[in-house]
């Protein structure tokens, strides 16, 4: 065997792994992605239970989704840089053990102070468990399936907003929020579970250098580039997700048991758009990013203007993660191919920027709120956030042309 240690064209055929069984290795480890993304998002569908259980203003609580993003950006250059060289099942399985084991931590948080720490904590392993997983993924079949084995694995993530956030959304209204990371840690054991069952073992690259790879890595300026169009440009869905309990019952003028519905709505949106920019990654990359980009600024207006109409807001916020789901997988993609040899590091660091997304989209939407704009003001600011975005990769595509433009002698 053979460790999936590059992305570049010369080397795929050289990076795949045989195994029996892909197909089933890859489910294992969407069901990772299920995992990560039932607790990521839940936070949202109960903020309000649980401002009301830690005694906070509904504001205050969704700090808790910054630090779980926060967690996230800190842990991906740590852990990747230490874990280069490591098994890939065996940094696939202590991830999810610790993931399981802050999640716990939630749910007996005794405060809002504990109950934040231990979200920060529990954000750590998320973006390195999901690039390890997307290197596996890819290892696992021929090159040119690779952006569809990726998204899969990405597609666990989505279909835990269509099956696991709206159920752990209503556990939590049911029998309280603690219930919900409860449920979250149970995911993360059976996770490593399977893992370890299905997953073949691949060894990590024992040529790998963390102070090498990290060099190499944020020297490039399109590397930064990209991360930044994740950063700012993904943060617009974060500003109205992260409140959508709170828009359709404030705003909407619908009851709160209306609110898995939503919820549901996003993940069905999550889980086309993941379908979506896998198809489209066989087209162009670069394209897509850029479609899903100027769709997201116009998606944001129009959630705007239709949340005070409570249930035509339904196919808005369908489409708006849709838009957002397409922009995440491309991204994954584009860095794993900016980033070199520093694979692991690509691989990883685009969840680091989409849960700068994350702590940047939740702030700016309580700063708005907190300011007296009201629970539809959010997504006004993720149409700026959406415009910026855009704005950088057309950046990025310059800087890229002009790189690749020879000069000539005058």
């Amino acid at each position: 065997m053979t460790s999936a240690t590059t992305t570049g064209p010369d080397s795929e055929e050289a990076a795949m792994v045989s195994h029996p069984r892909p197909a089933l290795a890859i489910l294992a480890l969407a069901v990772g992605g299920f995992t990560i993304g039932t607790t990521e998002f839940m936070t949202m569908g109960v903020l309000p239970e649980i401002a009301d259980g830690v005694d906070v203003s509904v504001p205050a609580a969704g700090h808790v989704i910054s630090a779980y993003a926060l967690g996230v950006v800190v842990g991906v250059p740590i852990l990747a840089f230490f874990g280069a060289a490591l098994p890939r099942r065996a940094m696939l399985v202590g991830l999810m053990g610790a993931y399981a084991a802050f999640n716990l931590l939630s749910a007996a948080a005794p405060s809002y102070e504990v109950l934040a720490a231990a979200r920060f904590l529990d954000g750590l392993p998320h973006g390195a468990y999901f690039g390890v997983a997307s290197l596996v993924a890819a290892s696992l079949v021929a090159p040119a399936r690779r952006g569809r084995a990726i998204a899969a694995v990405m597609l666990g993530l989505s279909v835990a907003n269509v099956v696991g956030v709206p159920l752990a959304t209503f556990l939590g209204q049911q029998v309280g929020w603690r219930s919900t990371y409860l449920l979250g840690g149970l995911l993360a054991l059976a996770t490593a579970a399977m893992v370890l069952a299905v997953v073949p073992s691949i060894p990590g690259d024992p040529e790998a250098s963390g102070r090498r790879e990290a060099r190499e890595f944020f020297t490039s300026l399109q590397v930064w580039l990209t991360m930044a169009v994740g950063a700012v440009g993904f943060g617009g869905m974060f500003a109205v997700y992260s409140y959508i309990a709170k828009t359709v019952t404030a705003v909407g003028g619908l009851d709160k048991g209306t609110v898995p519905v939503f919820v549901l709505a996003l993940g069905l949106g999550m889980v086309f758009g993941t379908w979506l920019a896998g198809e489209l990654a066989a087209w162009s990359v670069f394209r897509s990013l850029l479609l899903s980009g100027v769709a997201g600024i116009g998606l944001m207006l129009l959630y705007y203007l239709a949340a005070p109409g409570g249930w035509a807001l339904l196919p808005v916020a369908f489409c708006v993660t849709t838009a957002g789901s397409v922009l995440v997988v491309n991204l994954q993609l584009r860095l794993m191919d900016v980033a070199g040899g520093a694979v692991t590091l690509g691989a990883a660091m685009n969840h680091a920027s989409l849960n700068i997304a994350n702590a940047l989209g939740a702030w700016i939407g309580g700063v708005v709120i907190t300011a007296g704009y009201g629970y539809r003001a959010p997504a006004l600011a993720g149409a700026g956030l959406a415009t910026l975005g855009v704005v950088i990769l057309v950046v990025s595509a310059l800087v890229h042309r002009r790189a690749a433009t020879p000069v000539t002698a005058g």
